[in-house]
């Protein structure tokens, strides 16, 4: 977009301010702030917020948008950097500190891990019986909120940027689908770009423009004590701080010094939702006591946490609470911030739910996007589009949401899923799998099979070279041996895999193979019935995503998708395609919801279906990454030579009305040929053998497609598709970093991803993806490693504080001739 834009922002809080600062460092000038509350203190989070920043997360995006705040904060004076301590009372959380350790090393963030000892000298005034260890995070440090939002506001209006406080927002005006303009009581300030930065507000001014906004505001305590005897004359007064921040997360409590006072914030006490509506239109006099962000105390809902904190804290023994308030803050069904630009309305985004915390680094993100087309730091994470229809519904964003708060501080494995809301969404082959005794996780709304219960009895059968070790308690979470069965029925007889969640897409119409070409790396103008795998790409080569792309016939595609983020993305463009070439137009549709999906592999896959179709399945009838419809056991279908796991089979694909009788005829027939029903686990393990990416786990825009392994998807001789001038000059002899495959040398450990991998004692790349390899005997684990790093050099991974040796391995490690795959 050019400089011309004139942009609107909406709140002048610690992520409004930061944008329009992070804008006109850009060299945008027409850029208006509008606050509803007074700009000296506009009274929302970021007028309460305690200040603390902890770097560490288990996204990468985040502890980078982290990273990057605390080095704005600093270089505006802004920023107390006194490090952070999470200490451990519990043996689970001893663990939990380990993993920590691993993410921030990941992700280039300097932590220690501590004994009881060195934690006692770091933080003198803890209780010298209760601390089993901690986490030292010496950047880490204390935000000064306040102060930052009226410097920045001083930097970008002398830049010229304009300020309006006391100027409620009452409307967004919209003509053709694109904002206009901001209304205000007095008058309409005319826009081409209008950011959301209202906080907890966002959810009303979304709904502006028709947008639901997936967060709810929640009110969390937050008390200062009486004077502690331990920190008499540490401090300046008022505020002051010299010991780290710290986290008592088994107790779900925090603590700052505000000068000879602790701060502590607590949240153990039951959810407490606000609409913010309610809390009406700001006054024009607010101030530490007196805002709308911060609700009256309720001392009986802190009574756990203060006993807690005495115990930890035993200078807290003869103190008392001396004042406190409940804090609005956002919260989202996923815990992640919400960022984007509205599918249905152009020129409307979003920055919510971004807490002191991230608030330099999103802003910076998002002027990236508005500036250049892309931020340097992926947004996946935080795109307002990345939640499923069924998850912007009001009860379940207020369930998931409330929940995540409770669970803010819990020990969560990487695989755990939400306990409620569950069975909302369902494939037509849910019956049968739950009579075979499926184990199901969830993931978008769906119920997916990990493994089955049915195939227990295979493991007295199962060869010795199939059967898998023990593993640690942490990676057998969510885990059964039963997929070592599995595994081994796909890879010598034959197994159904429920393919219904993967995202299906129509594009249709005189434009569509158009749109498709221009968006794509590969050639997609095939002949009906080719199937192409290609990627999906920003102007400067990262990927998107990446897709399959069946032509059905001359004006209708099936796109196999990834997230609702390729809908909104594919939308968006049919869009523009519209209206630059109207008799050349294409729609978009997702058909997920109305159809569903078999995988069929096996070595005995074409005996099932010979045995119950007339139709040719042959080498000869449809080969390798071809399509064609079909009728198997009487049900219409849309048959792809496709394979994830490497095995011969198809992707059968057919009306949801048709789904169980479809289950049914292929597993009646599929009996006298071994058929089994199999799940997650073996399917993610023998994906992993054949080398096949993931979408978000092992690529991302972080990543071009040169350096994660699917250069292969890229065809240069096409004409201009975006991203193409970007790749230009790259190939995969000039990446300096490289996805790599590593094998576990002791064939026992297993690892689940996000843990360091050092070469040579020194921290060089992290684990995307990883898996026990039923079929070769051994763990995998797929990373990012510098591109000198080659075959057969050997790494550590770095696991629950041990190292574990790999060795970098050539892929794939299963039939890499092809011969199977290709029947």
């Amino acid at each position: 977009m050019g400089s011309t834009q004139r942009v609107v922002i909406i709140g002048a809080g610690i992520v409004g301010v930061n944008l329009a600062d992070e804008l006109a460092s850009r060299g945008w000038s027409d850029i208006t702030v509008v606050e509803q509350g007074p700009l000296e203190m506009p009274g929302g989070s970021t007028s309460h917020a305690p200040g603390l920043v902890f770097q560490t997360n288990p996204s990468k995006s985040m502890t980078l948008f982290a990273k990057y705040t605390v080095e704005k904060l600093l270089s505006i004076d802004c920023f107390n950097q006194v490090g952070g301590l999470e200490v451990a009372t519990t043996q689970a959380r001893l663990a939990e500190l380990q993993r920590k350790h691993g993410w921030a090393t990941s992700w280039g963030i300097e932590t220690h891990l501590l004994d009881a000892g060195e934690c006692l000298r770091r933080y003198p005034l803890l209780d010298r019986d209760m601390v089993l260890g901690g986490l030292h995070i010496p950047t880490d440090g204390l935000a000064l909120a306040a102060r930052a939002t009226q410097l920045l506001m001083q930097r970008s209006a002398a830049a010229g940027v304009s300020y309006l406080g006391n100027t409620p927002v009452v409307g967004i005006d919209r003509a053709d689908g694109h904002v206009t303009g901001v209304v205000t009581p007095t008058a309409t300030i005319p826009a081409d770009i209008v950011v959301s930065c209202a906080g907890f507000w966002g959810v009303e001014v979304g709904a502006m423009v028709g947008l639901t906004v997936p967060l709810v505001p929640l009110a969390h305590q937050y008390a200062k004590t009486s004077v502690v005897p331990g920190l008499a004359g540490r401090n300046e007064l008022p505020n002051g701080a010299g010991l780290p921040i710290l986290r008592h997360q088994d107790q779900d409590l925090y603590y700052r010094e505000h000068g000879d006072r602790y701060g502590i914030g607590y949240y153990g006490h039951k959810p407490m939702p606000i609409v913010a509506a309610t809390l009406g239109v700001t006054g024009d006099h607010v101030d530490e006591h007196n805002m709308p962000s911060r609700l009256d105390f309720t001392p009986e809902d802190f009574a756990t946490g203060w006993k807690a904190s005495q115990e930890l804290l035993p200078d807290l023994r003869d103190c008392e609470i001396a004042d406190g308030f409940n804090g609005i803050f956002s919260f989202t069904p996923d815990g992640g911030s919400l960022v984007g630009e509205s599918p249905e309305v152009a020129g409307f985004w979003v920055a919510e739910a971004v807490w002191v915390t991230h608030s330099a680094g999103i802003a910076r993100a998002l002027a990236e996007v508005l500036t250049d087309g892309r931020s340097q730091i992926c947004l996946a994470d935080c795109e307002i589009s990345r939640f499923e229809e069924i998850q912007f519904a009001h009860s379940y964003v207020q369930e998931t949401s409330q929940q995540n708060f409770v669970e803010i501080y819990d020990i969560l494995h990487p695989l755990q899923p939400k306990e409620s809301p569950r069975n909302l969404r369902v494939s037509p082959f849910h019956a049968r799998q739950r009579e075979l005794g499926a184990y199901f996780l969830e993931g978008g709304g769906w119920e997916r099979p990990y493994w089955y219960e049915a195939n227990a009895g295979l493991l007295d059968r199962l060869p010795e070279e199939w059967r898998s070790p023990e593993r640690d308690s942490w990676s057998a979470r969510f885990y059964s041996p039963i997929a070592a069965a599995e595994a081994w029925k796909t890879r010598t007889a034959v197994a159904m895999y429920d393919m219904t969640p993967l995202r299906r897409l129509e594009v249709s119409g005189p434009g569509a193979v158009d749109l498709l070409q221009r968006l794509t790396t590969g050639d997609v103008s095939k002949k009906p019935g080719a199937v192409t795998y290609t990627l999906l790409l920003d102007h400067a080569g990262g990927i998107r995503s990446d897709i399959t792309v069946a032509r059905l016939d001359e004006e209708t595609f099936q796109v196999g998708a990834n997230t609702p983020v390729d809908l909104v993305y594919l939308s968006r463009e049919a869009d523009r395609l519209r209206h630059e070439s109207p008799q050349r137009w294409a729609q978009v549709r997702d058909i997920t919801g109305g159809t569903c999906c078999i995988g069929l592999w096996g070595p005995r896959a074409r005996d099932v279906l010979s045995s119950i179709s007339s139709d040719d399945f042959s080498n000869d009838g449809l080969r390798y990454f071809r399509a064609k419809r079909a009728t198997i056991g009487g049900v219409p279908v849309t048959a792809m030579r496709l394979s994830y796991v490497g095995e011969l089979g198809w992707e059968i694909y057919t009306g949801a009305d048709n789904g169980q009788r479809l289950w049914d005829v292929l597993w009646e027939a599929g009996q006298p040929h071994g058929v089994i029903a199999a799940g997650r686990v073996a399917f993610n393990a023998l994906r992993l053998e054949k080398g096949y990416r993931s979408w978000g786990a092992d690529m991302s825009t972080e990543h071009d497609p040169y350096e994660a392994g699917v250069g292969f998807a890229v065809k240069p001789a096409k004409e201009d598709f975006v991203g193409k001038a970007a790749l230009e000059g790259r190939s995969e002899a000039t990446a300096s970093r490289r996805l790599r495959c590593l094998t576990v040398d002791d064939g026992r450990s297993v690892v689940l991803g996000k843990e360091p991998v050092r070469y040579a004692g020194e921290a060089v790349g992290y684990v995307t993806s990883a898996a026990y390899g039923y079929t070769i005997g051994r763990p995998i684990a797929y990373a990012y490693l510098p591109a000198t790093i080659g075959e057969g050099d050997h790494v550590e991974i770095e696991y629950f504080g041990r190292s574990i040796a790999a060795t970098v391995a050539a892929e794939p490690l299963v039939d890499p001739e092809m011969k199977r795959l290709r029947g």
